[in-house]
C-alpha cells in the first residue's frame, strides 16, 4: 500500500514558489507542515536546501538523475519513477509523506495520481514571475481541511486531493 503523499510548500499570492532563479529570499516564518515519517524531494529543492539540510532522523528519497557526492546519511537518491520512490519508502514503514518544494516533481505526481494532500503556506507577497507551484498545466478539484492564519501575515491551507478529477489541462489550440 502506498503512502500518503503530502506536497508542502510556501507560495507567493500570485501562485510561485520561488523567484525566476530559485531563490526564496522573500520567504519570512518557519514552515508548519503535518506530520510525516518520511521525505520525497527533487534535485533542484535538494541543492536549494544542502546546506541548510534539517536535521532529520526520518527516511529521505532524493530523486535525481544525477546523484550527489556527499549525502546526509538519512538521504538515499534514486532515479526512478515517484511511484517507484513512494514503494521504497512504504517498504521502510513510512505510512505519510512529505513532498518538499519541487514544481516539477509536485506536478509528475499530481498527473500520476499519486498525491493526496496539498499544505501551501499562502504568503501576502507578490513576485510576478518565477517557479509556479506546480510545473505543467494541472487541473482537479481539492477539499479544505483546515486553515489558519500565520506569522506574517501568511495562510495556512490543507486540502485533501479529491482523486475522481486530477488530470492534465489542455489549452485550446
Amino acid at each position: 500500500m502506498k503512502p500518503t503523499l503530502i506536497y508542502c510548500v510556501a507560495a507567493s499570492l500570485d501562485g510561485y514558489i520561488a523567484r525566476p532563479d530559485g531563490s526564496s529570499d522573500w520567504l519570512t516564518g518557519d514552515d508548519e507542515a503535518p506530520p510525516c515519517d518520511g521525505l520525497l524531494l527533487g534535485r533542484a529543492t535538494y541543492d536549494a536546501l544542502s546546506e541548510h539540510w534539517p536535521r532529520s532522523d526520518k527516511p529521505t528519497l532524493l530523486l535525481t538523475r544525477h546523484l550527489p557526492m556527499h549525502l546526509p546519511p538519512q538521504v538515499r537518491a534514486r532515479h526512478c519513477t515517484p511511484s517507484e520512490a513512494l514503494d521504497e519508502l512504504a517498504a521502510l514503514g513510512c505510512q505519510r509523506v512529505r513532498l518538499l518544494g519541487g514544481s516539477s516533481l509536485a506536478g509528475n505526481c499530481f498527473a500520476a495520481g499519486l498525491l493526496d494532500e496539498l499544505v501551501v503556506k499562502l504568503m501576502p507577497h507578490l513576485l510576478g514571475a518565477g517557479v509556479p507551484l506546480f510545473a505543467s498545466g494541472m487541473e482537479g478539484r481539492l477539499q479544505l481541511l483546515d486553515s489558519y492564519n500565520v506569522s506574517g501575515g501568511g495562510i495556512h491551507l490543507h486540502y485533501r486531493v479529491l482523486p475522481e478529477a486530477v488530470h492534465a489541462s489542455t489549452e485550446p489550440g
